[in-house]
């Protein structure tokens, strides 16, 4: 699949199972994510890959972030969401407060990268989608993931084996989202 073929027909896949990408695969999804634009080249991020008997534990650990009073039903659905996947990628950014380059700039580079997974994924024939939610924001999750002060949850990639026929991609005119600047009479 060419460059342009990616990034023109890439869809989420939000429903996976088995197999999760082999070694030679995943290398090839780090490698994308690792050309992500990086001003300073401050690599700022970090991944971790869990699966198997791991993606259990890490749905405990959702489980247990949600304090003592949470209902049965918020349990379950927090230790079943890490099993949406046979291999969850989670992006970490990894922000350098003293240097030239703002903060905001290296959380756009860690989306980026993440995004590079995403298109790499999918120029593969494997499956991906990106999920955030509340386990993302949450400071037991990640002390519970091992991160730093300095570092947040902006991803999980759920990567796997597409399990229907993926969604054909929306339609959107580029004229609904570009315009001229200044503004024109004229036509572009």
């Amino acid at each position: 699949m060419d460059a342009l073929d990616a990034l023109l027909n890439r869809v989420s896949a939000p429903r996976l199972m088995a197999p999760a990408p082999d070694a030679a695969q995943r290398e090839l999804l780090f490698r994308a994510a690792l050309r992500a634009p990086d001003h300073g080249q401050l690599r700022p991020w970090r991944f971790l890959t869990v699966e198997g008997e791991a993606l259990t534990q890490l749905g405990e650990v959702f489980a247990s972030s949600l304090g003592a009073d949470a209902s049965a039903d918020a349990l379950t659905k927090a230790r079943a969401m890490p099993l949406r996947a046979p291999l969850l990628v989670v992006v970490i950014a990894c922000l350098q407060a003293n240097t030239k380059i703002p903060v905001q700039e290296q959380l756009l580079a860690a989306g980026c990268a993440a995004h590079g997974i995403l298109l790499a994924a999918h120029a593969q024939g494997i499956g991906a989608v990106w999920r955030t939610g509340d386990m993302a924001y949450n400071s037991q999750v990640a002390a519970g993931l091992g991160l730093d002060a300095h570092e947040q949850v902006i991803a999980y990639l759920y990567v796997g084996t597409p399990e229907r026929e993926l969604r054909a991609v929306p339609t959107l005119q580029v004229s609904d989202f570009v315009r001229r600047w200044p503004a024109t009479d004229s036509p572009d």
